[in-house]
């Protein structure tokens, strides 16, 4: 008995090859995907390397990705192909078969399904694993290869993710054979549909996310503002836009509805009637090409971005070769200044480089709140002070800011101070801690100041740079940080940078006692590009791997609702053929509704896109990337690679749905 239903869901799948050639396609491709990053993951190549943790973080983000959006586009996928199948499973019921038996096949065709998919996405993970291990190698700059090896883990692995993905569907398609009649069944793809109410609620609360969201977008000021801001703005342009197609779609048709001279045309009856009916069952099919294609552009753009623009990243992080910084409980006198210059020189000579460039300067750091001309220390105790009233304040005497703008400026009286604020600053006295000082002073805000990524930072919050005559006019404002700041460019390959930084920390370490800071730190821009190699590698492959798995689900989608949409006009094709419209007049009105609505998710997505890029460019900065020139070329560049990908898959689709409408 078992043979015969296993021969029933093996004709079952032929019969339905259409539906389920693509479906097996995608779970296959996908289970090859979660294999390959399993398995890179899982590489004892991998975990020798350099940077071996941060690659480890990359990959199970992705894996946990890659397991996400399988489960939930098989199970979308699983629904249509259900859906398509009422008709078939019905006949059985009405034949005779009972639900236990229908219930038998499918369990055979879940079986089949999950062997093709698991297996067949298997073989191409081993086959592919080591040219893609070679890709990321190759990608975050490793000289270490990754050798060839069949992970078991990885295979086991896969294979239970895909199982339990089939067998929670396998109970979800018995609970819906077993709660349906065998006449719903039957005619469940002939139900009617009444024709669309418009929820404006609905609508009007979509049209509100979308337009907060671009708001948050657009308003956002410095990183930490817009990364807080980001998932909120997402949550919101996704609900928006669901709401979008849903709701506002709906509301639109029906307006031009009302517009009797526009709509009693042929064309436009046709299009605008068709379009209002189908909008209601396929509106989520159309978020989810919208989300999914905002998805892929952001994340291809912004990785790729993000690697290309690697050396800017590192030229911006990282103004000179060497940056030392060290922490004091004083002020450092010119005698400190002169033995730290000395020592460095020392080393620069034992090593045999030349110093070609050097720079240094003293400042006093305080966390402040500042209201009018009044600045305060800021209490993160005090439950009166959020994040939004914490401000940064520099103090320096009047030489290191010299240094800073080029300028000379006049000597500055005891008990006056010279002010340059990045917010607005207008007051002829400020008070500083309780004490007044006169502004013996106002100069322009320049974004070349040191700690320019502290001003990414805060954003609008205010930063404000105090300068006083000498050290002696510094002792009052001591109750903050004092740092002394050196940096130095040298001559000189990569290995004998490398080995000047490793000296120069050795060095400060031992003589750390003598000049009595607290600690300090040595940051070498040649140490850090290797760094910066294996996180923008890791994150371009990443986006990459996620885009191509998101293009390849926006794909399957496309395809699934031509398919289905092809079924349903053609017998509405057929029908308005009979009544006596003109053949050519109602292919070219379906042609025009068919553009319209397959065309609406990507110019929404690229709208999304637009707006979005105000945030994300300030997101950049996080990594040092503040070549916006670079950027906006990304973006362009991804928005039209994705548009002409789009309108091929559009293209080839289209004549799956034009065999079934016109056949």
């Amino acid at each position: 008995m078992n043979r015969l239903y296993f021969r029933l869901a093996v004709t079952n799948l032929k019969n339905n090859r259409q539906f389920y050639l693509p479906y097996i396609l995608a779970g296959m491709v996908s289970a090859m995907m979660f294999y390959i990053m399993r398995a890179i993951q899982g590489s004892d190549g991998i975990a020798v390397m350099r940077g071996a943790e941060t690659v480890y973080i990359m990959l199970t983000m992705g894996l946990v990705i890659v397991a996400l959006c399988t489960g939930i586009f098989l199970f979308y996928t699983n629904s249509f192909v259900m859906k398509r199948r009422r008709k078939e499973l019905g006949v059985y019921n009405i034949l005779g078969m009972e639900k236990k038996h229908i219930a038998k096949v499918m369990a055979w065709e879940a079986v089949i399904l999950y062997a093709f998919t698991v297996c067949g996405g298997l073989v191409l993970g081993i086959v592919f694993h080591k040219l893609v291990a070679m890709f990321l190698v190759k990608l975050i700059g490793m000289s270490e290869s990754i050798p060839f090896y069949v992970s078991g883990w990885g295979c086991l692995q896969t294979a239970e993710l895909f199982g339990l993905v089939y067998v929670l569907m396998l109970l979800y398609n018995f609970l819906q054979v077993s709660l349906a009649n065998p006449i719903a069944l039957l005619h469940g793809n002939n139900v009617g549909e009444r024709e669309p109410k418009v929820r404006w609620i609905a609508a009007l609360s979509g049209i509100g996310c979308i337009l907060t969201g671009y708001y948050l977008a657009v308003t956002a000021q410095g990183i930490l503002e817009a990364v807080n801001m980001f998932f909120a703005a997402v949550i919101l342009v996704i609900v928006g836009t669901y709401a979008l197609f849903l709701s506002v779609s709906i509301a639109f048709l029906k307006m031009l509805k009302r517009n009797k001279k526009y709509y009693y045309q042929t064309a436009h009856f046709i299009t605008v009637s068709g379009m209002l009916y189908r909008m209601k069952r396929n509106a989520v099919g159309l978020a989810n090409i919208c989300v999914l294609s905002t998805m892929v552009l952001v994340i291809i753009s912004t990785t790729v971005c993000l690697y290309m623009g690697g050396e800017d990243s590192i030229r911006n992080n990282f103004p000179s070769e060497i940056i030392t910084t060290l922490y004091f409980d004083r002020i450092p006198t010119q005698d400190d200044r002169e033995f730290i210059a000395n020592q460095i020189a020392d080393v620069a000579q034992r090593q045999n480089r030349e110093l070609t460039s050097v720079s240094e300067y003293a400042n006093i750091v305080s966390l402040v709140h500042m209201e009018g001309n009044v600045v305060e220390r800021y209490d993160n105790t005090d439950p009166s002070y959020g994040f939004e009233d914490m401000g940064m304040l520099y103090v320096m005497a009047r030489a290191d800011y010299e240094k800073f703008t080029g300028h000379v400026y006049e000597p500055i009286a005891q008990g006056s101070v010279l002010v340059t604020a990045s917010n607005a600053f207008d007051a002829d006295v400020i008070r500083i801690f309780g004490t007044d000082c006169l502004v013996a002073g106002k100069m322009p805000f320049s974004e070349e100041f040191p700690d320019k990524e502290i001003q990414m930072l805060l954003g609008s919050q205010p930063m404000i740079y105090i300068v006083v005559e000498d050290a002696l006019a510094l002792e009052p404002f001591l109750s903050g940080e004092v740092q002394y700041h050196m940096e130095i460019d040298t001559d000189g390959s990569i290995e004998e940078r490398k080995a000047f930084a490793a000296a120069v920390r050795e060095t400060l370490e031992t003589c750390r006692k003598k000049i009595a800071f607290t600690s300090g730190m040595v940051t070498s821009r040649t140490e850090q590009r290797k760094e910066y190699m294996e996180l923008n590698g890791g994150f371009l492959f990443l986006g990459l791997f996620l885009g191509i798995l998101f293009l390849m689900i926006t794909v399957l989608i496309i395809y699934y609702k031509q398919i289905s949409e092809g079924f349903e006009d053609r017998e509405r094709f057929a029908i308005m053929t009979k009544v006596g419209m003109g053949r050519e007049v109602v292919k070219a009105a379906i042609n025009t509704q068919v553009r319209t609505v397959f065309f609406m998710p990507i110019i929404v997505a690229v709208l999304h896109l637009a707006m979005a890029f105000p945030m994300l460019k300030t997101i950049m900065f996080v990594f040092g990337l503040m070549n916006t020139e670079l950027f906006v070329g990304c973006l362009i560049v991804t928005a039209a690679v994705f548009a002409v990908i789009y309108f091929i898959v559009f293209q080839a689709t289209s004549r799956s749905y034009y065999r079934i409408v016109y056949t």
